[in-house]
């Protein structure tokens, strides 16, 4: 046997015992049931990452809805597309740093639990975003047992994806998916503002 068929034999034995494995672990979860989803961490991609499943989302027919929480911008690419198919509000006034006025901030931030809370009882929501929400817990905009409680009634075949850097430990532990996503280098650190298509 060559050094080539030797290598070639060995990565096929090592694909196999992988694949066995993971056939065993995808047999072993046999369960259909609406997941919690937690983006957060300080790096780049929260947001974007809950948009690709609104994206897929939509793609399967299901029926969307996107609640924005702190953000006020309403010239994105993604609300310019993906708004044309699911449900989206855009309910902030910007953020903390720039509104500067914790009665205005709570104040939307009620308003747009409103909105999530509605969509969080409708069963006919196959997937929710709660899009930067992790800082109106931070920040005391909302009440936690309330969100907390109402993210743990929602109908069971109910997908949600909640985003925001410091999410709350009550949150993490409720949640079926936690994602921490960190930087290890950033474009803006080098100077170089916010891209369009890439950041909004």
């Amino acid at each position: 046997m060559t050094l080539d068929e030797e290598r070639n034999a060995r990565h096929a034995a090592r694909m196999a015992r992988k694949k066995a494995l993971i056939d065993s672990r995808i047999a072993e979860a046999n369960l259909d049931t609406g997941v919690l989803l937690v983006l957060t961490g300080n790096g780049k991609g929260k947001s974007s990452s809950a948009f690709g499943m609104v994206a897929r989302a939509i793609g399967h027919g299901m029926k969307v809805g996107v609640v924005q929480f702190i953000k006020s911008r309403t010239d994105t690419g993604e609300e310019a597309l993906l708004g044309r198919h699911c449900e989206w509000h855009v309910m902030g006034d910007g953020f903390t740093w720039d509104t500067q006025n914790r009665e205005g901030d709570t104040r939307k931030a009620e308003e747009a639990w409103a909105i999530a809370s509605r969509m969080l009882a409708d069963p006919a929501y196959e997937l929710v975003v709660l899009d930067e929400l992790t800082y109106c817990l931070s920040y005391g905009y909302l009440d936690k047992a309330r969100v907390l409680a109402d993210l743990e009634s929602r109908p069971d075949m109910q997908h949600v994806v909640v985003t925001g850097r410091a999410a709350a430990k009550e949150l993490l532990e409720i949640a079926d998916t936690v994602s921490v996503i960190e930087n290890d280098k950033h474009a803006y650190n080098a100077g170089i503002r916010a891209q369009k298509g890439v950041e909004w």
